[in-house]
């Protein structure tokens, strides 16, 4: 794997593709950081290489033009602050300005430029506007997880226009071990829990994982997907009708390649979709009508907490119920504390997938854990297709 490692970036400009996109609040104060901090590592090495840094970055889904609460200009005085040194702006990310700022920079300064997509060109993968970034740095340094499953102009075409001076950042060195330590390289047992709304989305996901998984632990809506299959009673509960072969169908290969599949034995119910709605805790094949399942119960984490532990290998992605509302959060959490003791033992831990890590934050285990992967559509892209155009690129 190329990464800044291998590369000394003295005297040379690197035009860096990282992942600012984070949250703003009204008054476009930053509300975590966590994407900027993870890129520190790579713009340091550069610095300290004696090069100059060019960062790129979306924000947010602009309507191709400049829009004010999108603009990467509300990160610059944050950015500097963690750096400890100023960081110049362009509000631009092509152009004269941007090409002469860039032309100018000077070993150890840092330059950031505006948001790619406020140009359709940026998504749609132009080469010209990719050749355009391109013409502002000598190397290319993709640290950019989150969107490496998009082939977008930043991310994948660019690279074109440095055939031998391309590489990976930490981050996306990192998140590859991560994923390939987990897929290729785990020890066992491996197991795999798979939660949040739909079986839809992790059709793929299940099928790619069952060749290479011991145990798989269903939870979250999909679960009712799976017991209504199963003929089971769920009431109002999440079902997919359309997706109840499908999931007949993962039950019956998991079950030929010798994967144990967990599903919940109970489940917390409600008469609403609300915080405080009325609730009960009942078998989840016996879900009465009008109710609506929203968490798994007692049992089931405890089942799930022993699997858990005995596992040496561990991948989460989707919470376990509705963990956003507090009176239906105890099953994601538990799940998480299993997963953090059985780390503390000895198991590596991957956390991945947009929900999961906004759980793992919420109870403040992030730093318990193995890794917490910063890009969920990625991650998830990777463990179907077994690469990235992202990184392809680098090859």
């Amino acid at each position: 794997m190329k990464t800044v490692d291998n590369y000394n970036f003295k005297e040379k400009k690197a035009l860096v593709r990282v992942d600012f996109n984070v949250p703003l609040d009204a008054q476009y104060t930053i509300t975590d950081d966590t994407r900027i901090r993870t890129a520190l590592p790579t713009i340091n090495k550069i610095l300290a290489d004696g090069g100059a840094v060019i960062l790129m970055s979306h924000l947010g889904r602009p309507k191709d033009q400049p829009e004010e609460k999108f603009s990467l200009k509300h990160i610059v005085n944050h950015l500097s602050k963690l750096i400890g040194k100023p960081v110049k702006f362009v509000p631009d990310c092509i152009g004269a300005d941007a090409k002469k700022t860039a032309n100018e920079l000077k070993p150890g300064e840092i330059l950031l430029l505006e948001n790619l997509r406020f140009y359709k060109q940026e998504t749609a993968g132009t080469e010209s506007f990719a050749k355009e970034l391109a013409s502002l740095g000598n190397v290319y340094v993709n640290d950019a997880f989150g969107t490496a499953h998009r082939a977008h102009a930043s991310t994948t075409i660019v690279a074109k226009f440095f055939p031998n001076d391309k590489v990976f950042g930490y981050v996306m060195a990192s998140e590859l071990a991560s994923i390939n330590k987990v897929l290729n390289n785990s020890e066992k047992p491996l197991t795999a829990i798979m939660g949040g709304a739909k079986v839809s989305g992790k059709i793929l996901i299940i099928d790619k994982l069952l060749d290479k998984i011991d145990n798989l632990i269903i939870g979250g809506g999909m679960s009712y997907t799976f017991i209504k299959a199963q003929g089971g009673k769920v009431g109002k509960s999440l079902v997919e009708e359309d997706k109840l072969d499908i999931a007949l169908k993962i039950l019956s290969d998991a079950k030929a390649k010798g994967v144990n599949i967990y599903i919940p034995m109970d489940t917390v119910v409600a008469d609403t979709f609300s915080n405080d709605a009325n609730k009960q805790t009942v078998d989840i094949k016996n879900i009465p009508d009008g109710w609506l399942g929203l968490d798994i119960g007692p049992e089931t984490e405890k089942i799930y907490a022993e699997v858990i532990a005995k596992s040496r290998t561990i991948l989460w992605n989707g919470p376990m119920g509705v963990f956003e509302m507090s009176n239906f959060e105890h099953g994601t959490k538990a799940v998480a504390e299993a997963i953090v003791k059985a780390t503390k033992t000895g198991a590596y831990s991957l956390i991945g997938g947009g929900d999961s890590v906004a759980a793992i934050n919420k109870y403040n285990l992030g730093n318990d854990v193995s890794y917490v992967s910063t890009g969920g559509g990625a991650l998830l892209e990777y463990i179907e297709s077994g690469s990235l155009p992202g990184v392809e690129a680098i090859g």
